[in-house]
């Protein structure tokens, strides 16, 4: 992947599309140091999962594992079956996504518009993540039938293979000028895969992994979150794709936190997701503490646009008590003074 990252003026698939994201800059410091967003909301399905959507998919037909008119489950909580449902739609596969309450109503709108199939691990309407549950049906699902996948992308090596294309942009668009590296840590293949890859191009790339409080990947204690797509609840296994090796420094962030980032970054006329905030929380604390012209890239996983029935819906947040009036008028006056720079 030496050559430069260019996209057809004309493309006959919608995958196709996948990648070539671009790099915001929210703000910089006086001495400054910049926080740039890479913007993978620019992707098809508006998510960053469907690069590793396409690379699970071509490494099981490389294996002989699916063929054509195959079956493709996973256990997802919205963005990797938008990517998954894609992908089916374009090689003539069925998708089935296991599913739970938990997810954005949006994003389940979206797969089944795409064709997919929802089995949902529990019907009572109770938004508990259930990853664990979803897994094992999913998994249950797939054993034993002919062509047939369960793709399990927490712990599928070609999640974090779907991101090495990030790396390649990055480092083109930068001129290997990236000195920190912020995600959010799910099945750890996005930060994990992206970090493998960048470190062959720029060593000293230092990595920042940020999860939900409540999440187990950096230790406990575990609760409950609202934070989507991102974390590892309790009851759930790390995925092999979370390297604690290329991970330099793993944080957490409140619910309150990460949405609050994402409302007050929208009042700049940027839609984020839930996770997305709290990655820019993060990134926003560190920033000022820096090196003098320092580059931090923070890893924007998806767009706002799905959570306008959540973290942009203020009877959804006051009903979960996740509304802090003075956590968001920081963030803005933190936002405000860092743009003027």
């Amino acid at each position: 992947m030496n050559e430069a990252l260019t996209r057809p003026a004309v493309v006959s698939r919608i995958s196709d599309l996948i990648g070539y994201t671009p790099l915001f800059e929210l703000c910089r410091t006086e001495s400054g140091s910049r926080l740039l967003l890479k913007l993978e909301m620019y992707n098809p399905t508006g998510t960053a999962k469907i690069r590793m959507a396409r690379a699970m998919v071509d490494a099981a037909e490389a294996a002989g594992e699916l063929h054509p008119g195959g079956r493709i489950i996973e256990s997802t909580s919205g963005n990797t079956g938008l990517g998954l449902a894609v992908i089916a739609a374009e090689r003539g596969y069925t998708f089935t996504a296991v599913v739970d309450n938990h997810a954005c109503v949006d994003k389940l709108r979206g797969m089944k518009a795409l064709g997919t199939e929802l089995v949902y691990v529990v019907d009572d309407g109770a938004e508990a993540l259930a990853t664990a549950a979803r897994e094992e049906l999913a998994e249950d699902m797939a054993r034993g039938q002919d062509n047939t996948i369960f793709t399990e992308q927490h712990n599928n090596p070609s999640n974090g293979v779907g991101y090495f294309p990030v790396a390649h942009e990055l480092h083109q668009a930068l001129d290997g000028g990236i000195d920190v590296l912020i995600g959010a840590v799910g099945t750890g293949g996005a930060l994990c895969g992206t970090t493998r890859e960048l470190r062959k191009l720029v060593p000293g790339v230092r990595t920042i992994g940020v999860e939900p409080k409540g999440s187990i990947a950096f230790g406990g204690p575990a609760h409950d979150y609202y934070q989507s797509g991102t974390g590892t609840p309790e009851g759930a296994e790390i995925g092999a794709l979370v390297d604690f090796g290329l991970i330099d420094e793993g944080v957490k962030v409140g619910d309150v936190e990460a949405f609050a980032t994402a409302r007050a970054v929208a009042r700049t006329g940027l839609l984020i997701g839930g996770s997305a905030g709290g990655v820019v929380h993060e990134a926003l604390t560190r920033l000022p503490s820096l090196p003098p012209g320092s580059t931090m890239v923070a890893l924007v996983n998806d767009g706002g646009e799905k959570y306008m029935d959540t973290v942009f819906n203020d009877d959804w947040m006051n009903a979960r008590n996740l509304i802090d009036p003075a956590v968001e008028r920081e963030i803005d006056e933190t936002l405000t003074k860092l743009r003027r720079n």
